[in-house]
C-alpha cells in the first residue's frame, strides 16, 4: 500500500509540474512561412556590403562558433520556429542565492535579499535582433564581440576601453539575435540605400513591420494591433514577429510568454543583471540620430536612466554622431516621457534591471537633423554609433557600481 501511495504521489507531482510549466509558456505554435511576393525592387541588396556587416542568421551563427574564444557560447533556448537562440558569456556569474523574490526585496528595500551574497557584482546584458529587419544592432553586437575577442571591430578599428570591459565588469552577457525567426523571414543581407526618396522608408517598413495583401505597409505602431499575427491575412508578415506571430516586445509576459521571452527571462533570473541594453532600429526621421527611450519602470530607476542617458548621448555628441553639437540639448532627458508597457518594463519587474531601448538610424534610408538638413549615415558611422553606445553604457555600469549602489539597502 505504501508503494502504491508513493507512486501515486510521484505521479501527481509529475502531472502538477506539467500543468504548472504549461502555464508559464505559450504552446509552441509555428506558422508556415510560405512563399511571399514582394513589390519590385524591395529585396535589392546593397551594391557593396562592407566586411564588418555581419547580420544574417547564418553569419551570426558562424561567427559565434568560429570566433568566440575569450567568451563562452551557450544555446539559451529555441525560437517558436525551432531556431537556436545563442548567448555569449564573459566573466563570472553571481554565486549563491537570495532568500526572496525580486518583489520581496522591494518590500524590505534590500536587493541583497533577492540576489544573495554576490549582490554587488556588476552584470551587463545586451540584446539585439528582437525585430528581424533591424540589422544595425545585430551588426553592432557582432562587432562588439569582435572587440571583446581581438581588441578591434571587423572594420579593424581598435576600441581599447571596450576590449578591457570583460576584465573590468564582473559579468557580460550578449544575445545578438533574440528573434531568429523574424530575421530568417527577411531575405536581405544588407538593403540598398534609397536615400530620401519617397519609397525609401516604405521599403524598410514593409520588410520590418510587414505588408498588407494590397502591397501597402502595415506600419508602426499599427503592427502592434495584431498579436499574435495571422500570417495568412497579410501579404508579408515582416520581421517583427516570431513564427508564432508574436512581437516579443509586446508578448503576453504575465500569461503565456513565447519561448524567446521565456529564455530571456529565465536567463535574467539566473544572472540578475543590473543593466540591459535592448538595441533596435527606428529613430524619428526629423531628428535622425541614435536615441534612447525612457522605460516604463520603477521610479527609483528614473535618475539612473537620466545619468545613463547623459553619458551615452554626450559621448555620441562629442564624436559627431548626433544632430547638433549642443551638449546641453543632446544630454537633456527631462522631456522624455516613459515608453508604453513593454518587454523592458516586464524585464525590470522580473529581475530589477534597468532595461532601456536604444534606437539606431537605418542603413536603407536617410532623414534630417533638427535644422531640416539631410542626415546621412554611412555604414561606418552606424557601426561607430553602436560601439560608442555600448562602451559608454559599460563605463556607466562600471563607475556607478550597478543596482547595489543605485539603491542603498536598509541596515
Amino acid at each position: 500500500m505504501n508503494n502504491l501511495l508513493s507512486c501515486s504521489k510521484t505521479g501527481w507531482r509529475m502531472i502538477l509540474s506539467a500543468v504548472f510549466l504549461s502555464c508559464l509558456q505559450a504552446p509552441v505554435i509555428s506558422q508556415k512561412a510560405g512563399t511571399y511576393t514582394f513589390p519590385e525592387g524591395y529585396l535589392r541588396e546593397a551594391d557593396d556590403v562592407p566586411p564588418f556587416w555581419v547580420a544574417t542568421v547564418d553569419e551570426v551563427s558562424e561567427f559565434l562558433h568560429k570566433k568566440i574564444k575569450r567568451g563562452r557560447v551557450e544555446v539559451i533556448g529555441k525560437s517558436a520556429g525551432g531556431r537556436p537562440i545563442m548567448g555569449v558569456f564573459y566573466g563570472q556569474a553571481r554565486n549563491g542565492k537570495g532568500t526572496t523574490t525580486f518583489s520581496g526585496s522591494r518590500g524590505v528595500r534590500n536587493i541583497r535579499a533577492y540576489r544573495g551574497p554576490d549582490y554587488d557584482k556588476t552584470v551587463m546584458f545586451a540584446l539585439s535582433g528582437v525585430h528581424g529587419f533591424e540589422l544595425e544592432p545585430i551588426m553592432g553586437m557582432i562587432n562588439l564581440l569582435s572587440v571583446f575577442e581581438t581588441g578591434a571591430d571587423l572594420n579593424k578599428k581598435k576600441w581599447p576601453a571596450i576590449h578591457a570591459m570583460p576584465d573590468s565588469l564582473d559579468r557580460i552577457v550578449i544575445i545578438p539575435l533574440v528573434n531568429p525567426d523574424g530575421r530568417a523571414r527577411v531575405p536581405v543581407r544588407m538593403g540598398f540605400n534609397r536615400g530620401d526618396s519617397p519609397e525609401a522608408y516604405l521599403v524598410h517598413e514593409y520588410l520590418n513591420t510587414g505588408g498588407n495583401q494590397d502591397g501597402t505597409i502595415i506600419g508602426w505602431p499599427d503592427v502592434k494591433e495584431f498579436i499574435p499575427m495571422d500570417f495568412s491575412k497579410f501579404g508579408f508578415p515582416g520581421g517583427y514577429p516570431n513564427d508564432a506571430g508574436v512581437n516579443i516586445m509586446h508578448d503576453d509576459f504575465f500569461g503565456k510568454p513565447q519561448p524567446e521571452t521565456r529564455a530571456i527571462f529565465d536567463l535574467a533570473e539566473r544572472e540578475k543583471p543590473d543593466l540591459v541594453l535592448n538595441m533596435h532600429t527606428g529613430v524619428a526621421r526629423n531628428d535622425y540620430y541614435m536615441q534612447m527611450h525612457r522605460p516604463f519602470a520603477e521610479e527609483i530607476l528614473r535618475p539612473v536612466f537620466d545619468s545613463l542617458y547623459a553619458q551615452v548621448l554626450g559621448a555620441l555628441t562629442l564624436e559627431g554622431l548626433q544632430g547638433t553639437k549642443d551638449l546641453a540639448r543632446e544630454t537633456n532627458s527631462s522631456g522624455i516621457k516613459p515608453s508604453a508597457y513593454n518587454f523592458d518594463t516586464a524585464l525590470n519587474l522580473h529581475c530589477g534591471a534597468l532595461s532601456v531601448v536604444i534606437e539606431s538610424a537605418s542603413h536603407v534610408y536617410t532623414g534630417t537633423n533638427v535644422y531640416k538638413e539631410p542626415a546621412v549615415h554611412t555604414p561606418e558611422m552606424l557601426l561607430n554609433a553602436q560601439l560608442t553606445a555600448h562602451r559608454e553604457a559599460m563605463k556607466f555600469l562600471l563607475t556607478t557600481g550597478g543596482r547595489a549602489n543605485w539603491e542603498k539597502p536598509l541596515k
